[in-house]
């Protein structure tokens, strides 16, 4: 292999890194993998490696744009900004967007986007639209209505499992050439949770500092100026042990060592901790099962409507609303979760 395959080749680079450093943690195999998969590609669609809700069907985002009007509705109709965070190809923007102008309501667009790849097919979506790599630089003087659809799951996680010496960080290490899971050296213990501390040799715990803290920060900002967060991923609403980390290629799950850098690497979203950090800051939250939320704002009766319209279209848009809505697809498994400060209505669908 030449020195600049070796550059290019995440996998050579991690060997490299753990033969002359050591077992690396599993955040940083998950955040460099990631980091290097996100900004070359566009991942989405058939041709790419997974597909999200938003390309399923147009009554998600619909459904997504409308619960933002009727909550800027009853906040008094305050200018504000429509903020999304990984907004894929823009799909979901451009419906959430539709629905909301249908209904009064043009607010400025900004995006949390990394990719180059990806930026330039959103602005080709959405066309006038401000990004940013952070949300450190979104707007401070108005409210931000914040979406968030399938973007904490690719955030790094930390992994700490139990051994017959106690809690220890998970690492990746090598076994002859190839990647394999092994637990470091330093005492973690303090790190667990009382209430998860005794738990049996080989139990992992998974957490997400980086999830952990996007949501204390969106709501340190709307606590300050006003809006909501609606945050939607597969995860669960009660804490839990176990690993999820899984690898996605070419719309197959593979091994989570297969190719670093060129796959999706995701995990469970812990809506609890989120839960917590919402509470701490002093902001109203509830969070449920997409298939219930999306029931609950009346996306079967907008796909009657779409049906009505287009009868050739029915088993098209019959499936697809299976596929969002269904215990069996992503209606169980994706949750949706939303906070906005206690000045403002509480959102919709929770009930």
């Amino acid at each position: 292999m030449t020195a600049e395959r070796e550059d290019t080749d995440l996998a050579a680079r991690f060997r490299r890194l753990i033969e002359r450093h050591g077992p690396m943690p599993v955040s940083r195999y998950m955040g460099e993998s990631n980091a290097r998969y996100y900004t070359s590609r566009d991942p989405l669609g058939a041709a790419g490696d997974f597909t999200t809700a938003p390309e399923i069907s147009q009554m998600f985002g619909e459904m997504i744009g409308l619960w933002l009007t009727d909550l800027w509705v009853r906040a008094g109709r305050p200018e504000c900004a429509y903020v999304e965070l990984g907004p894929g190809r823009g799909t979901l923007a451009a419906d959430a967007l539709r629905a909301m102008a249908s209904q009064g309501l043009k607010p400025a667009i900004h995006l949390v986007e990394g990719s180059k790849a990806l930026r330039d097919v959103q602005a080709g979506a959405l066309g006038d639209a401000v990004f940013h790599d952070t949300i450190d630089t979104l707007p401070d003087d108005l409210p931000l209505l914040v979406v968030g659809n399938e973007f904490l799951d690719a955030l790094p996680i930390r992994q700490l499992v139990m051994t017959e010496k106690g809690w220890r960080e998970r690492m990746v290490a090598l076994d002859e050439d190839a990647f394999v899971f092994a637990a470091g050296p330093s005492p973690m213990d303090d790190a667990v949770p009382d209430a998860m501390k005794d738990q049996p040799v080989g139990t992992v715990i998974e957490t997400c500092p980086a999830a952990a803290a996007l949501t204390d920060a969106l709501a340190e900002r709307l606590a300050r100026q006003g809006g909501a967060a609606l945050l939607i991923d597969y995860g669960h609403l009660a804490a839990r042990t176990g690993e999820t980390l899984q690898a996605i290629k070419a719309h197959r799950k593979v091994g989570v060592f297969d190719a670093p850098g060129d796959m999706d690497l995701t995990a469970h979203v812990d809506f609890a901790v989120l839960a917590e950090i919402a509470s701490a800051q002093g902001m109203t939250h509830a969070s449920t099962m997409q298939g219930q939320w999306l029931m609950a704002l009346g996306m079967g009766a907008r796909a009657q409507a779409l049906v009505d319209k287009s009868p050739e279209s029915a088993a098209q848009i019959a499936q697809a609303f299976e596929r969002l809505t269904g215990g069996e697809e992503m209606g169980d498994l994706f949750k949706v979760f939303a906070m906005t400060p206690p000045d403002w209505p509480q959102g919709a669908g929770f009930g």
